[in-house]
């Protein structure tokens, strides 16, 4: 059995037990202070087990995505070492508020176990509370009974309160438990060593796959446990280790769930699965990490350097790290797996398959900062560990471990698994205080292997006139030459420069640097802390002498335009959407500037339009920069400077101000001495990149003027198409409505046909034990006709159940709809019986249990939806 229809038996089971189906609650926790992520099936009932709120329904059934990494409930390191543990799983549950209790509990979790999934009675055990005498708690009885009814008594494991009491937390609803654990083992193991001998063990191959929780007291402040007025079901079964169960697998990386995952990860990486324990273990931890990662991002968590956030970051740079090491990932891979993952889980989890694209875009960036990093602290590593070695030392300095992660964004817990794997420790003491002490250090990232710098001058300091200058005459200080993947590359730093480096969002400049007998191109400016550094494409062959350095002054030009206009936008767009604009990220070059701000919603037209507007005012009016340099900060402050993101500020800073009452920002970057050099302003995207995050892309100067070409060019070849209206938006319209009016006369068509049609299927009814069936093939216009001849029909028929196959625009459907009489009497499900059809047109779909629709890709497969329709039910 497939685990798509594992879970859906599930589902299916307890509904026809009266349960209501409730979809899984987001795996990230939005107002319960004391969880990070979702990590029981039960947390989003938490508050009607506290009696916070009245269920409102006595019983649930749902398939909840959980996550276990932080707290008391933290599986991160055994996750990929053994064959069992996740970090994101699903718990398959049900529950009874103040409903049934034990018995039928104990009753239905064996008849679905063994009679629904067939599992062999003969490799399930089962435990019980066995009592304890510091609660006064006395043996679960009633629980024993129950068991005792069904399995043999020597399949019944009294259990302590550790495995058999479960507690929601220090205080709370609590109560004894029973869980049901099965043997995997082979018949020959089996009859070497009972398996009641390693229940609760940690046997790999003899687990818990379900948990029957009853709820019965409430542990007081004080410790004591009172009986609860209501007492309640709630039980949790491994989704994972169930599939595992049922497919008979040694382990649950071996299932459908994990299997086209790992397949996918051999093909890229070239390596097999099940050939060396540990590169088995990197594909289980990627396998398993990969979810979790997609299904946060999907949920609104974005992997960062805080709380929740953080704790995904680690989970992803985890798996890139065994990647990396273990398969031979040089470049972002993780990304890729993410279609599997909306293949695999968007039927049940819609959410991943809506935002697949944007998490797939999340981890790419993510990866890609991670690996620039990580080759080279590996290398350092490898460094500290020789020099250990040679001291007869085993732990790592905290100070060490703050570096690797200050400067190239190894996570404590990261340094710690390698030292771990290597024999080592950290000392994460002097790990804290070193954080302590430099909270506000950058973190420098770095792929390469760097040379030691090469002084030409004696080093003096260097001096930046890149405000006031494009072009003067230096001295080179010092170079060094970079190798990495790509071959050499060369730094050097000026004694005097004009040169902007990347900052602020602003690119770095590039240009020239010039002497008597040599010319060489600068191709990027950056800052390595506050040192200014020139990327050259190569060393001069006579660096002593001196040189001209020459600013690109048309790319400086064209940037200063769009950093100008960004400062323009920010403030339109806080008078547009409000106070609440601040800026989480920008791009400025000389092609075209980005700005990200938080904002909840997406802008309208009329938003964009007015934003336009005022950027646009603002340059027509042709506003003078005011430029104050040296401005202490606190004096800032006052004047209502606003921060840019991405940007150090000391204690002196450079405020920018268009017109004291629109714009005033501290800000680094170059600027246009007025605004009316920036020329025209066009806003070209708007969307959202994160949760709460937009991003507005425009562009300014020549490159809008290129745009509004371009548009008056797609103007005037629509003119022409047209054969040069006067009105081209009327000509448009009526082509338009003469469209819409065509299709409506080809629908009406099609309705009188259909109308035909129906009375047509009216005498292919056939009557079989109580049900009126009729399937047949159609074609109609759209879904809408579909449904609503489907619902004719099942109004006109008593017991009916409708099935039909149709061609709707060069694409098969089906629609399935029944007598709701038929859900209880004959067990009858649309949903089920959709799904089961949808597989011959490469399909798939669901609905109510009454009404269901399906649509695939293969309209061929039309005559066999009618043909296998008829052989389950005519």
């Amino acid at each position: 059995m497939e685990a798509k229809k594992i879970r859906s038996t599930f589902i299916e089971f307890f509904q026809s037990k009266q349960h209501h189906y409730v979809p899984s609650s987001p795996i990230v926790v939005k107002n319960d202070p004391t969880l990070m992520f979702t990590n029981a099936g039960m947390n989003q009932f938490k508050d009607a087990f506290l009696g916070n709120e009245i269920a409102k329904y006595p019983r649930v059934a749902n398939s909840q995505k959980c996550l276990r990494v932080s707290g008391k409930h933290n599986d991160l390191e055994e996750v990929g070492v053994d064959t069992y543990h996740h970090t994101m799983f699903e718990m398959l549950g049900n529950w009874s508020f103040g409903d049934y209790f034990k018995k039928e509990a104990i009753e239905w979790a064996w008849e679905l176990l063994t009679e629904v999934y067939k599992l062999p009675k003969d490799r399930l055990y089962v435990s019980v509370f066995q009592g304890d005498a510091g609660d006064n708690l006395a043996k679960d009885q009633e629980a024993f009974d129950l068991w005792k009814a069904i399995v043999p008594e020597d399949r019944i494991i009294m259990g302590s309160k550790k495995d058999n009491f479960w507690e929601m937390g220090d205080t709370g609803p609590c109560g004894p438990c029973s869980e049901i654990h099965i043997d995997l083992r082979t018949e020959k193991e089996r009859a070497e060593v009972p398996g009641k001998d390693l229940v609760n063990n940690d046997h790999p191959q003899v687990i818990e796959i379900w948990n029957l929780v009853f709820m019965q007291f409430n542990r007081l402040a004080d410790g004591s446990l009172k009986e609860l007025p209501a007492k309640h079901v709630d039980t949790g079964m491994g989704f994972e280790r169930l599939v595992r169960a049922i497919q008979m697998k040694s382990s649950n990386y071996d299932t459908d769930l994990f299997g086209p995952f790992i397949q996918a990860l051999e093909k890229k990486s070239g390596k097999s699965y099940g050939k060396d324990e540990q590169t088995d273990i990197a594909f289980r931890v990627i396998v398993d990490h990969i979810r979790a990662i997609s299904f946060t991002i999907a949920d609104g968590q974005i992997p960062s350097n805080n709380k929740a956030g953080y704790v995904i970051r680690r989970i992803l740079r985890r798996a890139v790290r065994y990647g990396y090491t273990f398969l031979g990932f040089q470049q972002p891979f993780l990304y890729e797996l993410t279609p599997l993952i909306a293949e695999y889980f968007g039927d049940i989890f819609p959410e991943v398959r809506a935002q697949q694209e944007f998490i797939a875009r999340v981890i790419q960036e993510e990866e890609t900062s991670f690996l620039r990093t990580l080759d080279h602290g590996l290398k350092m590593l490898e460094g500290i560990k020789a020099e250990l070695n040679e001291k007869g030392e085993k732990v790592i300095a905290g100070k060490t471990a703050f570096e690797l992660y200050d400067t190239y964004g190894f996570p404590l817990d990261l340094t710690s698994l390698i030292a771990r794997e290597n024999g080592f420790s950290v000392d994460e003491k002097g790990f804290a205080e070193e954080m302590e002490k430099q909270k506000t250090r950058s973190r420098a990232a770095s792929e390469s292997e760097t040379g030691d710098w090469v002084f030409v001058h004696e080093d003096t300091g260097v001096e930046f006139i890149g405000y006031d200058f494009t072009e003067t005459y230096s001295h080179i200080l010092k170079y060094r030459t970079i190798t990495d993947k790509k071959g050499d590359r060369y730094q050097l730093v000026l004694d005097k420069t004009p040169f902007y480096a990347e900052s602020g969002g602003q690119v770095g400049d590039t240009g020239w640097l010039i002497s008597d007998s040599e010319k060489v191109r600068v191709i990027d400016t950056k800052k390595e802390n506050d040192l200014i550094v020139h990327f050259v494409e190569k060393l001069p062959v006579n660096p002593e002498k001196r040189f001209s350095a020459e600013v690109d002054k048309e790319k400086r030009t064209l940037t200063m335009n769009n950093h100008s206009a960004t400062h323009l936008l920010q403030s339109a767009l806080r008078q547009v959407l409000g106070d609440h604009i601040q800026q989480r990220g920008s791009l400025v070059n000389d092609n075209l500037l980005r700005f990200d701000f938080s904002h909840f919603g997406k802008m309208s037209d009329s938003e964009i339009t007015q934003v336009e507007e005022i950027v646009n005012a603002k340059i027509r009016k042709n506003i003078p920069l005011l430029e104050q340099r040296n401005v202490p900060i606190e004096e800032a402050k006052k004047m209502g400077a606003t921060a840019l993101f991405g940007e150090k500020y000391g204690d002196f800073v450079r405020v920018i101000t268009f017109d004291q009452d629109f714009s005033v920002e501290l800000c680094g970057g170059t600027h246009v001495p007025s605004t009316a050099q920036i020329g025209l302003f066009k806003i070209t995207s708007e969307g959202s990149i994160s949760a709460g995050v937009r991003r507005v892309e425009a562009i300014t100067s020549k490159a809008a003027e290129a745009y509004l070409r371009e548009q008056e060019a797609l103007v005037k070849e629509i003119q022409d198409l047209l054969k040069n209206p006067k009105d081209v938006k009327k000509a448009i319209e009526s082509l338009i409505q003469e469209r819409n009016e065509l299709k409506k006369e080809i629908e009406n068509l099609y309705l009188e046909k259909a109308s035909g049609v129906k009375l047509e299927l009216l005498k292919q009814f056939v009557e079989k034990d109580g049900v009126n069936t009729l399937v047949a093939q159609v074609e109609l216009p759209n879904a809408d006709s579909l449904k609503k001849l489907a619902y004719e029909l099942k109004n006109e028929v008593e017991n009916a159940l409708v099935i039909l196959a149709a061609k709707i625009e060069d694409k098969p459907q089906i629609a399935v709809i029944l007598d709701e009489n038929l859900i209880a009497s004959k067990g009858l499900n649309a949903g089920q019986i959709v799904r089961d059809l949808a597989k011959e047109i490469q399909g798939g779909g669901g609905g109510q249990p009454f009404f269901a629709t399906a649509g695939g890709k293969d309209l061929s497969g039309l005559p066999k939806v009618v043909a296998k329709a008829k052989e389950m039910f005519l």
